[in-house]
């Protein structure tokens, strides 16, 4: 007993500094019932003293909260009249241990783990003290209640009853309670070996902390370590659960933006961004080991950036983030490049698309232990504020892949199942990959033909790509040497400019900057959308929409973000319009008349074939008028003399067919619908 009053007397020391005295008067002053205790601040003030805290947490930390509200006696005895207990909210301990690493021998210590919350229970009021009621003389005794179970008076302690053993009623209006919920932290994606699942930990949360933070946020907990007892249907089998009471809770960078940059970093990013090469030296450190691919790691670097986004006065909120999607031939690195992105980015999820169901890219509605439904966040809200990498989006099934459409337009996800009805926040940039339909891309097809996707996902993608694998032997002796010089020893692989460390804290420091569209620059980016409409007039194919234009001012915003720049200047615009240009001259292009045409993409259907299904349904709709039907050899001979082959009579009447505009009442006659 000795050394108790020394420790006693040192912890109400630790109180008295100016730091801790000025921080109680200011809970005080704002009615809070806890104050942050910074880890280190004791470390400096007793290593011994921090060394007992964390070895014996539940024998020293109701001292450190007794010497706390002793402190708020002194500060405010008002205040510390009213409240009867003040916590103390540990933080900032020195190791942060992995949720797989939590062994018994952790078991009544102070430790700190890092995780994502995957899940979050309803906030549950749970009894603290308990007034009961004598049901004979009608007396009342209050007892503390901590654990599981409601532990009852054993007697009576009113002179009437002497002590005898009596019923008792629980008085409700007297007795005292606090808020309680239970979160389910998981480890997060990056800390995960190989071939391992997630392990995740319930952590209990009491008082002010409950409701501290949501499903998808990224926590640091701080608790005591306790093994609750499993209930199996074998009695014998003395299995226990881990599970952690919260000291406290800290969101851990909700937002890119929070990631700590020093003022010496912030001085030599600002020197890099002044240097004329800062976008080669970005482009080329995006995937350095894969070659080439300019024009496409160029179109990564902007997504990694991102635009504004902007919230207009009537409520409508416009996205600032960029989504691309890689069509490409297999072994042209697109699932390298959406692995790097996803590494690269401030919040990166990588997920394919085989093996990604609608409720494991949105949220799952999961049933918890007391019978309550909850949700469990999945990729695209784990992504907020990130990116989420989608390989393979063509291989998914067509009910699963609709569950992106709402993350990419309106960047929420809803959810109504299980009497649950939520919205959840999804503000994250997708970078998608597909194969061709058919293995390889062939060139003499219409983009839709080629890519198994439907027009309602492809038309919400800032840029689409094509990776074409053609034998160009200049090219193929490069990207064979690149392979080689990588692999091999004798030659060390070139450095890239900026390590993916400092690119990804570049990129967090760029997203701050917030910038603005300028008159010229505004202009240009009018004047190439009025003259890609115009060519309307000459070829009446729509080459350009509003949603297009939409994505040029996001892409001349992330590229202004790239030189960390407050305004949008002309050469942002020019580039990111040659950028546009490429996408469009690659997918938005008929291919039987060679002229653009962005209706490939919105309809499924260039302008070309669509002028030849109304020509086919008019030509039926006069004969049909006459004779009441149309026969088989009298459409296909009137569409002959209009110049159409007979392979293209075929594929024009199925379409239709198919497309239930047609149908065939007996074989060889058609009618309109």
């Amino acid at each position: 007993m000795s050394g108790k009053p020394h420790v006693e007397d040192r912890i109400a020391e630790f109180f008295k500094q100016e730091k801790y005295r000025s921080l109680i008067a200011r809970s005080a002053a704002q009615r809070l019932s806890s104050i942050p205790l910074d880890f280190n601040d004791l470390i400096v003030f007793d290593e011994e003293l921090s060394h007992l805290l964390v070895d014996e947490p539940l024998k020293y930390f109701p001292l450190l909260e007794k010497a706390a509200w002793e402190q708020l006696r002194i500060e405010d005895p008002a205040y510390a009249a009213e409240t009867k207990e003040f916590k103390v909210r540990i933080y900032n301990l020195p190791e942060i241990k992995l949720i797989r690493e939590i062994r018994a021998s952790h078991l009544k210590k102070l430790i700190a783990v890092d995780g994502l919350i995957v899940r979050a229970s309803a906030v549950k009021p749970i009894i603290k003290t308990a007034v009961f009621r004598c049901r004979s003389c009608g007396s009342e005794q209050t007892i503390p209640q901590d654990g599981q179970r409601l532990v009852l008076p054993e007697s009576c302690i009113s002179i009437k009853c002497r002590g005898r053993r009596q019923k008792f009623d629980l008085v409700e209006e007297k007795s005292e309670y606090y808020d309680y919920q239970i979160i389910g932290v998981q480890e997060k994606p990056e800390d995960l070996p190989p071939g391992q699942l997630p392990r995740s930990i319930d952590i209990g949360l009491r008082g002010d902390l409950v409701d501290r933070a949501r499903p998808g946020d990224r926590v640091i907990v701080t608790g005591i370590l306790y093994a609750v007892q499993e209930k199996t249907g074998e009695a014998p089998l003395k299995t226990s659960k881990l599970y952690l009471e919260a000291v406290s809770i800290e969101t851990a960078s909700k937002e890119p933006e929070a990631l700590q940059i020093t003022l010496e970093e912030e001085k030599m990013f600002r020197e890099m961004a002044s240097s004329p090469d800062i976008y080669q030296k970005l482009i080329d450190s995006i995937a350095p080991s894969i070659h080439g691919l300019e024009h496409i790691k160029k179109a990564i670097m902007l997504l990694l950036l991102g635009g504004r986004t902007k919230q207009f006065p009537d409520g409508v909120k416009v996205r600032g983030d960029i989504h691309v999607l890689l069509v490409g031939d297999p072994g042209t690195g697109k699932s390298q490049l959406l692995r790097y992105a996803a590494q690269i980015a401030p919040r990166g999820i990588y997920t394919s698309g085989r093996g990604s169901t609608a409720a494991g890219l949105t949220a799952a509605v999961v049933r918890d232990k007391g019978g309550n439904m909850i949700l469990e966040a999945g990729a695209l809200v784990l992504a907020d504020m990130g990116l989420c990498s989608i390989d393979e989006i063509d291989k998914m099934r067509p009910e699963d892949r609709v569950a992106i459409h709402e993350a990419m337009a309106q960047q929420t996800v809803s959810i109504a199942k299980g009497g649950i009805v939520a919205t959840l926040n999804a503000r994250t940039s997708i970078l998608a990959a597909a194969n061709p339909e058919l293995g390889r891309y062939n060139p003499y097809e219409s983009f839709t033909v080629n890519v198994n996707l439907p027009i309602t996902i492809l038309s919400r993608f800032d840029l689409i790509f094509v990776l074409r694998d053609e034998p160009v032997p200049e090219q193929d002796q490069k990207i064979a040497s690149h392979i080689l010089s990588l692999q091999s020893r004798a030659v060390p692989p070139a450095e890239p400019p900026l390590k993916p460390e400092i690119l990804r804290k570049y990129i967090s420091y760029a997203k701050r900057i917030q910038p603005e569209l300028t008159a010229r620059a505004a202009k240009l980016i009018e004047n190439f959308y009025l003259q890609m409409r115009s060519l309307y007039q000459q070829t009446s194919t729509i080459t350009i929409t509003a949603r297009q234009l939409e994505s040029l001012i996001r892409l001349a915003e992330a590229r202004a973000r790239a030189a960390l720049r407050e305004y949008v200047t002309e050469e942002d615009v020019l580039d990111v319009i040659e950028l546009m240009k490429r996408s469009l001259s690659e997918v938005g292009i008929d291919i039987e008349t060679g002229k653009l045409d962005i209706d490939v993409i919105l309809t499924g259907k260039p302008k070309s074939i669509r002028d030849k299904f109304a020509m086919v349904l008019k030509i039926i709709s006069e004969i049909q008028e006459k004779k009441g039907y149309v026969e088989d050899a009298e459409l296909r001979e009137a569409l002959r003399e209009q110049g159409i082959d007979d392979q293209e009579i075929k594929m024009l009447l199925n379409r239709l067919l198919s497309d239930g505009k047609l149908y065939t009442p007996k074989p060889g006659v058609y009618r309109l619908v």
